[in-house]
């Protein structure tokens, strides 16, 4: 397939905000495609690489490279030339990628070169996938729509499901099962403003601890274990801990949900940043194992000794994990029988409030009678998390590329210093909506001091207020810290510069922890 088709079609899906027309687009795209590029064109149209990172950042597309006259690139080309410039190591990397990659622009139309911008740069964003996939994959492939999204679940792949489909027809969609030793996309929660709502919502129900650590799916069969993270990457090698509990376990076969956290000598979990880098590392896992050992919590169970426990309620899978998983290694956990009852509404929140207490990230409350609903947000999972803000002030912006090419768009934070001047924090684009990308690329011209290439610099003058999860280390920003998913909620007109949070008040969100690192 030539990447001009894909590129016409994300346009198109992009440019229509019916549902049906989406579905027909998607679905006539996916019967021109052969089942063996299926999986790359899907895994672009949401918006990511197969490969992951490649090195490269918006500062490799600073020079523009001339475009082809007429599309010759096909999706395989693409896709082999990106894993080729991902794999590229060593000294004079940066001088090798950039070629490359101007290379590949070289080969692109302008439409081409485009796509390939916004999917590099990460800002392929038109809603292609989930829903309305999963119905133009079944209507390509002339299959139940119910049959196509459940073996998407179990499959752990679109890309795959839609080459089984069809490239084999429905009768293909059968063999993706619930199967020890293969990834299936977990379960995700729903958000809820406060524990009376998700208790409103949801009924008898349990609350869990919300673990600040990083998700893991684990699959026992014999001797043999497999760990698996949120992304389905297997991550065995590098967590010995894991695997060790695991085969300690009293079963023949067990699939597990759960999370892996570092604990320090009082028992809090670490920084999410420690966990996280002890997590993504291979290099000296003994060593690592032995600087940072970390601990598996589980708090769900998806299949026992050949039972495929997926449909069975909530009450029930928690029951079979109680009988497997020794309480240390098990989630905190409240059950809330009757939601009514003043009694049980007030441990309920005084249960969240003792795990904020702890360290953790907050509660998520989960419906007693709900099965697990493998790779979907979830209506029976509600998470509940204190929002924390901070008024900020903006230093400089990028320009944007892809559909915010021609306005000012990546944000760079910063927070006051002692001595009056502003220390940069980072940077967000996130959070922005079309009206405040076209207000601020206005606002912030008019208070500019410099022009460089990538943006502008401006007086240190508007404040925005900024949501964000958490705080952690980093040696890139100059007050050695750095925020968890910023994101934008408003300016704050109504406040000066002076009224901005300080860098202190920024500090004092640290996980009190002296051995934290950095980044």
């Amino acid at each position: 397939m030539l990447l001009a088709e894909l590129a016409r079609t994300s346009r198109e899906v992009a440019a229509t905000t019916a549902r049906s027309q989406k579905t027909a687009l998607l679905a006539d795209l996916f019967r021109a495609t052969g089942p063996a590029e299926l999986p790359v064109v899907i895994t672009y149209l949401a918006g990511r690489l197969p490969q992951g990172r490649i090195g490269v950042g918006w500062t490799s597309f600073a020079e523009p490279v001339p475009p082809a006259a007429r599309p010759t690139l096909t999706v395989r080309q693409v896709d082999a030339a990106l894993t080729g410039l991902a794999a590229v190591r060593g000294t004079g990397a940066q001088a090798e990628r950039r070629r490359r990659l101007t290379g590949l622009l070289a080969a692109a139309t302008a439409p081409e070169q485009e796509f390939l911008v916004r999917l590099i740069g990460g800002e392929v964003r038109q809603g292609a996938l989930d829903a309305v996939a999963v119905d133009a994959l079944a209507a390509a492939g002339g299959a139940d729509p119910a049959e196509v999204r459940r073996a998407v679940m179990l499959g752990g792949s679109l890309g795959a499901v839609a080459g089984a489909l069809l490239g084999e027809g429905p009768a293909a969609l059968a063999r993706f099962t619930l199967t020890v030793g293969r990834p299936v996309l977990p379960m995700l929660a729903q958000t809820a403003g406060s524990v009376p709502e998700a208790l409103d919502r949801l009924g008898p129900c349990v609350v869990d601890e919300k673990l600040d650590g990083v998700r893991i799916q684990v699959h026992r069969d014999g001797a043999l274990v497999r760990v698996y993270t949120r992304t389905l990457e297997e991550v065995t090698a590098r967590l010995p801990e894991v695997v060790a509990a695991a085969r300690a376990l009293p079963a023949g076969q067990a699939v597990l949900d759960g999370e892996v956290v570092a604990l320090g000598p009082d028992g809090r979990t670490r920084p999410f940043q420690q966990t996280s880098a002890r997590v993504g590392s291979s290099l000296d896992v003994p060593g690592a194992t032995e600087a940072l050992p970390l601990t598996p919590v589980f708090f769900d169970l998806l299949a026992l000794d050949g039972r495929d426990l997926l449909a069975a309620p909530t009450a029930e899978r928690h029951a079979r994990l109680a009988e497997l998983v020794p309480a240390g290694l098990r989630v905190r956990r409240l059950t809330v029988a009757d939601p009514a009852a003043p009694a049980e509404r007030a441990a309920a929140a005084a249960f969240a409030e003792q795990a904020l207490a702890r360290g953790q990230e907050g509660v998520v409350v989960k419906a007693l009678d709900a099965g697990y609903t493998a790779g979907r947000r979830g209506a029976s999972w509600l998470k509940v998390k204190p929002v924390l803000t901070l008024d900020l002030v903006v230093l400089a912006a990028e320009w944007g590329h892809g559909r915010r090419t021609g306005r000012l768009s990546n944000l760079h934070l910063g927070a006051r210093r002692e001595d009056g001047g502003f220390a940069m924090l980072g940077k967000t684009f996130k959070g922005l909506t079309d009206a405040l990308l076209g207000w601020q690329t206005e606002r912030l011209q008019e208070l500019a001091v410099a022009r460089p290439s990538w943006g502008v610099e401006v007086r240190p003058e508007l404040v925005v207020e900024i949501a964000f999860d958490g705080v952690q280390r980093s040696t890139r920003y100059p007050a050695g810290v750095t925020l968890r998913f910023a994101r934008v909620l408003r300016y704050r007109e109504d406040k000066g510069a002076a009224e901005a949070d300080t860098v202190a008040a920024v500090r004092a969100f640290l996980p009190s922890d002296p051995a934290a690192g950095g980044t």
